[in-house]
């Protein structure tokens, strides 16, 4: 293990000298690069720095306790030398963890999908507040949240709704959420109160930046037209909104939350962009492997992963068993228990599947 942390140590230190020459300066993707892996490095050079230092306590602790015959002094060394192997122990495993395989795009910043489904406006007004609760989560994580693209309904539901999420291993977090979400309540518009069950799916795709994943010019059409409201009539008369045909795919995106028309399409290809790869990556992982499922569940968004059931004030995580009675916290961001449990779940099942 100590070669490992040498070999990071050393990557470490040339990225600091790169990060002042000229030539990778002047080179804005190199630059992005050696940044982007310098910040990655920096908190796990932190841990390392910290075990070695804590192996000298314990290795000197030690030599104290073989060598000197005052009882109070090896008394002293061998409580510092519990102290230290105890945080010790505690750094290695933090360490392991970061350094054990994960997802390449774990790293990414995130698109994130929400579709309102099966329960018509009961289901738009639930997807209103699952983009609420992710919207606080993201503010309580210090992520950076953009609406990219919004189709609301006249009660102020959403019948879609497409946003980012931009930070510190954003798809690393937010890929558990993709599924289905299903909502057991009264709607306000029941008379009779009776419970009803609606469903909202929500896809998360790690976003592709343009010099990660380029989409030619020729392989896609671009259609304007007027930006329409909730109930379709027209709100602008100019032609802002702006539509988007993946043609190899088929695949389309629909942009015209803002005015103008460039805005709309650079929003439209961010959204394109991480949809058409996501399609790519799912189209390889099923030719190379149908039967490997240790990601959430089997990855098929079609699952019911959650339901949030309003009148038992709980929300149950039907992937590992979970269940909070804080239907209220949960709905104001406070996702971080889940999101936890679910990736210690997903660690667990990839040494397993190891070890086979």
């Amino acid at each position: 293990m100590n070669a490992g942390f040498e070999a990071l140590k050393d990557e470490y230190a040339s990225l600091n000298v790169m990060l002042s020459d000229p030539d990778a300066v002047n080179d804005t993707n190199k630059y992005r690069d050696i940044t982007r892996r310098y910040s990655e490095l920096t908190p796990i050079i932190d841990m390392i720095n910290e075990y070695q230092s804590l192996n000298a306590v314990i290795a000197e602790s030690r030599e104290l306790m073989e060598s000197d015959e005052d009882r109070d002094i090896k008394d002293m060394a061998r409580a510092d030398l519990d102290a230290a192997l105890k945080k010790a122990e505690k750094i290695e495993k933090e360490i392991k963890k970061i350094l054990s395989p994960k997802d390449p795009n774990d790293a990414k910043n995130a698109i994130v999908e929400i579709r309102a489904g099966t329960g018509g406006e009961e289901a738009a007004l639930f997807a209103a507040n699952l983009l609420n609760m992710y919207a606080e989560y993201a503010e309580r994580e210090g992520m950076k949240f953009e609406l990219l693209s919004t189709n609301e309904t006249d009660l102020g539901g959403y019948k879609e709704v497409i946003f980012s999420l931009e930070g510190r291993d954003i798809y690393g977090k937010m890929k558990f959420e993709s599924g289905i979400h299903r909502v057991q309540r009264v709607p306000n518009t029941e008379a009779s109160g009776r419970i009803h069950t609606s469903a909202v799916s929500v896809a998360v795709m790690p976003e592709q930046e343009e010099v990660d994943f380029e989409i030619k010019s020729d392989e896609i059409k671009v259609e304007v037209c007027k930006a329409s409201g909730a109930g379709g009539q027209h709100v602008n008369t100019t032609e802002s909104a702006v539509r988007i045909i993946h043609l190899p795919t088929g695949i389309e995106v629909q942009c015209q939350d803002e005015r103008s028309q460039l805005k709309n399409k650079e929003k439209g290809m961010k959204i394109l962009r991480s949809r058409v790869k996501d399609k790519m990556d799912k189209d390889e992982k099923l030719k190379l492997d149908t039967s490997r499922k240790a990601q959430v569940g089997s990855g098929d968004r079609s699952e019911k992963i959650r339901t949030y059931n309003y009148p038992q004030n709980r929300v149950t995580d039907h992937r590992i068993g979970f269940t909070s009675y804080n239907l209220e916290a949960v709905l104001e961001g406070d996702l971080a228990e889940f999101i936890e449990k679910l990736s210690s779940d997903l660690e667990r099942k990839t040494r397993e599947n190891g070890d086979k």
